[in-house]
């Protein structure tokens, strides 16, 4: 059986900051392990027993690709990563994952997963998934619900109705029902009936589907998504692993997630077995407890990662004295608490957050603050991802700014020049292949060029090992628009 894993990378993450930011949202931190989440959810899938896995597929944005593109390398793992040029909701993207996926006449299960998720039980959610496979492949749609060990009024709800045997010849050990309804997140009394009543399980936004049942699934319940999903796709393009969308077709498409544009439609015709003509196919629900967390909030992560013996989770540089039930981490400087219960401290090189567990959802709010403000902090970090590597502004001042740049082995940056500022280049390790007005050079470690105000220049790195430097612009203007670009391999 061929498994087409499918992660659908939105969301921007807000309630992690200041570690998650609007550029760079959580799926692409380390916030469990050496992995992103992203890694972490395309290497979970590694080991489905009786499974053909095909390359992992990406639904993103624009502005994300040449990082996700980087940490698929990273895990050897080059997938196809579809670009949506505007978020319209899960729902568009799932449509344009099964367009791609059905490209050479193939039907492979889709594997639909979030980018952010925590699995912490890779075994027992394998086992789950190669049970909703065998479910998948025989025509139904199929979603698989946690098992709640609290009354969450975080998450949303579905219920599972009546039992849903498959085929007689099929055997699935784990129970799967037919979906009775879904809800939406509910008050404190509603969940703990639920949790109460039993069979009601948390939502995990996980799903399995044939590409052809989830194209004939959303052209009954939504042909508007499908036809303005398939223009798109029509009258798109390959570019190398990244497949683009057309634009204009794209933004004619109507914002509408999965469970509200097909799944809460099934829960309405539970009965409907089969997918007949103008029929939907059954909606299964099967329960999965495998130490799931969507990692909301600050409090979610302290739940999931390991704890001492006072409950305290830290990373990075953290000193700790009588503290209780404290998630306390740090990017570089000391963090130290004392005598304090229940914070969440958080230490990034331009922004510190300090929250009381109870309150972590409303960190939102600060983010929204920072925007209605104008501050950057709200949406990039001090080190910014490029294509090419990344510049961490490490000072600045009136009419000067120090960067660290790091280029990776053959990364090219655009020829480009400045009309406000002159730039000093000291390599630190490595070696940079630098083009300068109509002259070609190569500097190595300790060695030094100047870039006056309005030449034209060019920095790559030839070698393979990394390049570093420090860049000391000076200048009238030194925002990141004043570039004219001349030549950009990567097409910005």
């Amino acid at each position: 059986m061929l498994i087409q894993p499918v992660v659908l990378s939105g969301g921007s993450g807000t309630r992690l900051w200041p570690l998650s930011r609007e550029k760079y949202p959580k799926q692409l931190l380390p916030l469990i392990g050496d992995d992103s989440l992203l890694q972490a959810t395309v290497r979970r899938v590694e080991g489905i027993a009786g499974a053909e896995l095909a390359p992992p597929m990406v639904v993103c944005g624009e502005e994300y690709r040449f990082v996700i593109a980087e940490q698929l390398r990273l895990l050897g793992k080059p997938g196809i990563i579809v670009l949506e040029p505007t978020g319209r909701n899960t729902a568009p993207a799932l449509t344009l994952a099964a367009l791609a996926a059905i490209k050479d006449e193939a039907d492979p299960v889709l594997l639909v997963m979030p980018a952010d998720h925590v699995i912490l039980d890779i075994p027992a959610f394998q086992r789950v998934v190669g049970q909703g496979a065998l479910l998948a492949a025989d025509g139904a749609i199929v979603t698989f619900g946690i098992t709640p060990d609290a009354p969450e009024t975080g998450y949303g709800y579905i219920q599972s109705g009546a039992p849903f045997p498959g085929k007689a010849t099929l055997t699935v050990p784990t129970p799967a029902g037919l979906i009775a309804r879904f809800v939406e997140k509910p008050d404190l009394s509603t969940a703990q009936a639920y949790l109460d009543e039993g069979s009601y399980l948390w939502n995990s936004g996980l799903f399995m589907m044939r590409a052809s049942v989830w194209l004939a699934a959303i052209n009954i319940c939504r042909p508007d998504i499908l036809v303005a999903c398939q223009t798109a796709w029509d009258q798109g393009s390959a570019d190398g692993e990244f497949v683009r969308v057309d634009k204009d077709a794209f933004a004619q498409c109507p914002a509408d997630s999965i469970d509200y544009a097909v799944m809460e439609r099934m829960a309405a015709n539970a009965s409907s077995l089969n997918a007949a003509a103008g029929a939907l196919p059954p909606g299964v629900v099967i329960p999965l407890s495998a130490g799931w967390s969507d990692v909301g909030a600050w409090d979610a992560l302290w739940q999931v990662l390991p704890k001492d013996d006072s409950g305290n989770v830290t990373q990075g540089d953290v000193l700790l004295h009588d503290c209780n039930n404290t998630l306390a981490l740090s990017e570089g400087r000391l963090v130290a608490c004392v005598g304090v219960s229940d914070l969440v401290v958080v230490e990034t090189a331009d922004a510190i957050l300090v929250v009381h567990k109870d309150k972590t959802q409303d960190v939102k709010k600060i983010v929204d603050s920072l925007k209605q403000q104008g501050r950057v902090e709200g949406s990039i970090h001090r080190k910014v991802f490029r294509p090419w590597g990344s510049y961490d502004s490490v000072d600045a001042g009136e009419r000067f700014q120090v960067k660290r740049i790091v280029v990776k082995p053959g990364g090219t940056l655009s020829l480009q020049m400045h009309h406000h500022r002159a730039e000093h280049w000291i390599v630190v390790s490595g070696t940079a292949k630098v083009t300068r007005g109509e002259t070609t050079f190569l500097l190595s470690e300790n060695e030094s060029t100047f870039i006056p105000l309005g030449t034209t220049h060019r920095l790559e790195n030839p070698g393979c090992v990394a390049l570093e430097m420090i860049e000391v612009q000076s200048g009238s203007y030194l925002g990141e628009d004043d570039i004219v670009r001349f030549e950009d391999v990567y097409g910005r």
